[in-house]
């Protein structure tokens, strides 16, 4: 897996302060999208035991409330494992920390992923140009949902997230 940046005392991509990683991979390809440098799977950096370290160091800190995944896009077919085992140890780690993450896969065809369950909040669906809302929370077109994926899980059905 590789990425482009982790940026710390993030308040914009998620509820409280967080850490963001932001993963390098995007088959979508949004027109109008904020991030179009980070679509090509092959740049950016390689995430390894160091990159590793400092997203951990961050997240040892009590004042963050957790982690966002965002991109590119995190679930990206090649990124899916690594993202996935990622999320798990951070979970396993950090139990208490809230994992977002963004993708422009919508839930319906991403749900059965074995590592949901390990989501706190799912921002899902392709940004749409047409449908940009600068008022919205979390998300850049009125399309997207901020899905809480726990309470999604436990009811049978999407519950949106309402903070």
């Amino acid at each position: 897996m590789r990425y482009h940046d982790i940026t710390t005392d993030d308040m914009k991509n998620g509820s409280g302060l967080r850490v963001v990683l932001w993963v390098s991979g995007c088959e979508h390809k949004c027109p109008g999208c904020h991030n179009p440098v980070t679509w090509d799977i092959n740049d950016g950096l390689l995430f390894d035991d160091a990159a590793k370290s400092e997203l951990f160091s961050e997240l040892e800190k009590s004042y963050i409330s957790g982690v966002t995944f965002s991109g590119g896009d995190p679930l990206h077919t090649q990124n899916r494992k690594e993202v996935g085992e990622l999320i798990c140890e951070i979970k396993e780690k950090f139990p208490k920390k809230t994992i977002w993450l963004y993708t422009g896969y919508n839930y319906d065809n991403i749900w059965t992923l074995d590592f949901m369950d390990k989501i706190d909040v799912l921002v899902d669906g392709r940004y749409d140009e047409e449908l940009r809302d600068t008022k919205l929370h979390w998300r850049g077109s009125a399309n997207q949902r901020v899905i809480d994926i726990k309470k999604t899980i436990s009811e049978g059905k999407i519950v949106l997230y309402c903070g």
